[in-house]
């Protein structure tokens, strides 16, 4: 299955165009960068189209706030400046939004104790995000960033029951889980989450592929990560943390790897 590019395309002829003295931000928010809008809530084009074919990991998080976008803008200006062709430009606009810092230590050393490095025949999945592997993918419950009011959306309003917001899920997220069909899908956060339960339902994705109940990888969520991991027991664990429920959520999570790592044998 082939990806479409008819909207990058469209959208990065504007953005090669667009006068050098026109900022990335405001570049976001100039009319011609809407791709939909309904009341409060307006979907703007930033380049996040890149699909990493060859993925066997898919990270997912809620939509692209607007530092993303705007890193994302410049990166593609800069590209489409070196005459780089379109799935180059889109490529490297798409690696501003990896992860990095202790989001990444945290995310490494979780997956890892759940079993993902060796069903990914790795030693660690510390390897999938080196430069040079097109091992990890990652995008957003809604591809291209969306605000309400101007603002970051959050959540609110509900997503399916949003219908503009839903058609991004049935289009773009929907494509990807099509072309990825058989890599693991890990959401980071519930909003995340309930997508691919949704894509789940309608037969576009294999619920055993997807790895519900990892906590969130954020340095705000350390505590959770901790009990997640084995670092910091239960009893001691405060109990917003909700100890328990992430116990229960690393053992299902492991043997939800080792019966796909014995689906392969």
């Amino acid at each position: 299955m082939e990806q479409d590019l008819s909207l990058a395309t469209t959208h990065l002829s504007g953005i090669a165009s667009a006068p050098a003295n026109l900022s990335s931000e405001d570049m976001l928010d100039r009319k011609c960068a809407t791709i939909n809008s309904d009341g409060r809530l307006r979907v703007a084009y930033a380049p996040f189209d890149h699909i990493s074919l060859k993925a066997r990991l898919v990270i997912v998080g809620i939509t692209p706030g607007r530092t993303q976008a705007v890193n994302a803008i410049k990166a593609a200006r800069l590209g489409l400046a070196r005459g780089c062709s379109l799935p180059q430009t889109l490529a490297e606009a798409k690696l501003t939004g990896s992860f990095s810092g202790p989001l990444r230590a945290n995310l490494i050393a979780m997956l890892d104790a759940i079993g993902v490095a060796g069903y990914l025949g790795l030693q660690s999945t510390e390897e999938v995000f080196s430069p040079s592997s097109a091992d990890v993918h990652f995008t957003s419950a809604l591809r291209y960033p969306v605000f309400v009011d101007g603002k970051n959306y959050n959540g609110a309003p509900n997503m399916f029951q949003t219908p503009l917001l839903r058609e991004m899920v049935d289009t773009y997220l929907a494509e990807e889980a099509r072309i990825l069909r058989h890599a693991l899908w890990l959401p980071l956060g519930p909003r995340p989450d309930a997508a691919l339960q949704y894509l789940a339902s309608r037969g576009v994705l294999d619920q055993k592929q997807i790895l519900s109940g990892l906590p969130h990888p954020s340095g705000a969520n350390a505590e959770r990560v901790a009990v997640f991991l084995g670092r910091k027991a239960p009893e001691e664990a405060s109990r917003q943390t909700k100890p328990i429920q992430l116990l229960e959520a690393f053992e299902r999570l492991s043997m939800q790897i080792s019966d796909l790592q014995g689906g392969k044998a």
